[in-house]
This record gives structure tokens, C-alpha cells and sequence, in this order.
């Protein structure tokens, strides 16, 4: 009886895992088509995430406490894992496919990896080495290094923008970690309330750099295309806001409480094949099969990467959604390259 229930757990906890990839992979898809009608890319972040924020204001409200306990997890997971790393991922496909945008972000974990070894000072395994080398070496097919890079510079710059904030957070919520749940008795903060937080955090942030009282309502009373194909602009952003925010991050946070971080690890590597998928399919953003042999193997490398990464000193609060770690139930997917989307 015991084992079965196991058994109907993970697996429930896998199918939401499964549905917040194809989630987060999606905002890519549902933002392009927005960014390319006429808004601005900090314009559909912010309206994204504000969106999100007024959603999450009743679980903010419950988690109230953190606000006096963890003031910087949340100003962090706010600016970075939030602010920082959308407001780069979509500029990014403004410029260049989601897919490669995507998997350029994938580098994330290397970059974590190189901060570990020269600036802390601590030991990588070899296996994470050779995950780092594996990533790199797919990059550059993605970006179809020897024909001089294939895409625009300012696009790929701007998702490796993305990668370090995201490598920010990491280093933060290592920080954070050491102080919280490391056997004095305090309970490790709320992963929902966190993301509340976060959210509102973001959405002030985003409003003070996107200044939306300048942007074009208008835009949102009328289609975008997609593919070829007109979609109402309001179609998409109730997307962007209830799906790929607020379901995705509540279905991760809840599918990381029912699986082990290693299988959390792989399914959060889906979620580059899912966006390159329908970006394919809905976008008409073909890869090549150089680059699509080499998205493979970045994914490749960033999963051996992150599973043999070091473990963070003490503490439940892990290292890293993108990524880092908020709260032990939280984890596995901050930990290993669910990527905030």
C-alpha cells in the first residue's frame, strides 16, 4: 500500500513537472509575436510580471512573515531570478530564435560551476568539467561559431545577460542558505510565498526601468502574428501570465516537493526542447541540424554539470530555475536549470 502510494506520488509529481516545462517553455513562443507587433520587450516583461504579481498578491498576503525574515531572498529572487533574467531572455528573442536564446542560457550552471572553482576556491568533479566543456562545445554549434556567429551579437549577448543573473541568484541563495534551517530551529522559507514575493519585487523593479505609462495600450486590443496567422494580443498574454508564470511556477514548485532533484534536473532540461519545439511549430524558427545536434548536447552538459555540482555547505536552502535555491522543497528545480521563463 506504501509503495503504491509512492508510486502515484511521483508520478503525479512527474506529469506536473512535465506540465510546467511545457509551461515555462512556452513564454518565448507567446512573447515574440507581442515584441515583433509593436511592443517593447521590457514593456511584456513588465506586463508579465505584474500580471503575475497581482495573482500571487492573496499567497504574499498568507507568507507576510517573510517580508520581515527574508528581505533579501526575496529582493534577490525579485531582481534576479525575476527582473533580470526575463528582461534579458525576452530582449534576447527580440533579436535572435527562442531556441538558441534559450540554450544559450543553458550555460548558466558552467558559469555557476567557474564562480565554485576560481572565486570560491572549492572543488568541481571532473564530471562537472566535462559537462562544462560539453555545453560550450554545443554552443558553439548553435551559434554556428564558424561561419562567424550566425545570429545578431547584441541577441546573444543579451541571453548570456540572462545566464548571469541567473548565476547571481545562485550565489545568493548559497549565501542565504547558510544562515536559515541549518539546525537552529528556523523553518526554511515558503517556496510559493517566495515566488509571490519575487514577483512583486520584480514588478516594482520593471516599472521603474520599462516605464509602462509610455507604452502603447492600443497594441493590446489587436492581433499579433504567428507564423502567418493573426492571434488576438490579449490571447497571448493571459499566456504569458497565467501560463507560463503562474502555472509554471506553482506546477515546478509542487513536482519538485513529490521528485528527487535529479529527476527534477531532467525534466527541467525539457524546457529548452519544448520552447525550441514551438518555436519550430508556431514561430517557423527552423534549426539546422548542426544546431540542433548541438542544443543536444548542451542539454547534455548542463545536466551532468548541474548533477555533479558540488553540494552547497549546510543548510536546506539549496543552491539553485533557473535556478538557485530558495527552500529545500524548492531545490531541486532552482538547482538544476529551471530556468525562470
Amino acid at each position: 500500500m506504501h509503495a503504491s502510494s509512492r508510486f502515484q506520488g511521483r508520478s503525479a509529481g512527474l506529469g506536473l513537472a512535465l506540465l510546467s516545462a511545457f509551461a515555462f517553455g512556452g513564454s518565448g513562443v507567446a512573447a515574440k509575436p507581442l515584441i515583433e507587433a509593436g511592443l517593447d520587450p521590457l514593456h511584456v516583461v513588465w506586463l508579465r510580471v505584474a500580471g503575475a504579481a497581482v495573482i500571487m498578491l492573496p499567497v504574499a498576503w498568507r507568507h507576510r512573515n517573510l517580508v520581515r525574515e527574508r528581505p533579501a531572498l526575496l529582493a534577490g529572487f525579485g531582481l534576479f531570478a525575476v527582473a533580470g533574467v526575463q528582461a534579458f531572455y525576452f530582449a534576447s528573442i527580440s533579436r535572435i530564435p527562442v531556441g538558441v536564446a534559450l540554450l544559450v542560457e543553458y550555460l548558466a550552471p558552467a558559469l555557476v560551476l567557474g564562480w565554485v572553482r576560481f572565486v570560491q576556491r572549492r572543488p568541481v568533479t571532473r564530471a562537472a568539467a566535462v559537462g562544462v566543456v560539453l555545453a560550450v562545445g554545443g554552443l558553439a554549434c548553435v551559434v554556428e561559431v564558424w561561419a562567424g556567429l550566425g545570429f545578431d551579437l547584441l541577441g546573444l549577448l543579451l541571453a548570456l545577460g540572462a545566464a548571469c543573473c541567473q548565476v547571481g541568484y545562485f550565489v545568493l541563495s548559497d549565501h542565504g542558505g547558510q544562515d536559515g534551517g541549518s539546525g537552529d530551529g528556523t523553518e526554511p522559507p515558503n517556496p510559493v510565498g517566495v515566488i509571490a514575493y519575487g514577483l512583486i519585487v520584480g514588478a516594482a523593479v520593471l516599472t521603474v526601468v520599462s516605464r509602462p505609462w509610455g507604452m502603447d495600450w492600443a497594441l493590446l486590443g489587436g492581433s499579433a502574428g504567428m507564423n502567418g496567422n493573426e492571434v488576438p494580443a490579449w490571447l497571448l498574454l493571459g499566456w504569458i501570465v497565467l501560463l507560463a508564470t503562474v502555472l509554471a511556477y506553482v506546477t515546478g514548485v509542487v513536482s519538485v516537493r513529490m521528485l528527487s532533484p535529479q529527476v527534477a534536473g531532467v525534466v527541467a532540461c525539457l524546457e529548452a526542447v519544448i520552447a525550441t519545439g514551438l518555436a519550430w511549430v508556431l514561430l517557423g524558427e527552423h534549426l539546422s541540424a548542426p544546431q540542433l545536434i548541438g542544443g543536444f548536447v548542451v542539454l547534455t552538459g548542463a545536466f551532468i554539470a548541474q548533477s555533479a555540482a558540488p553540494k552547497p555547505p549546510s543548510g536546506p536552502v539549496a543552491a539553485g530555475a533557473g535556478t538557485g535555491a530558495v527552500a529545500g522543497p524548492v531545490e531541486g528545480e532552482l538547482s538544476h536549470g529551471r530556468a525562470p521563463h
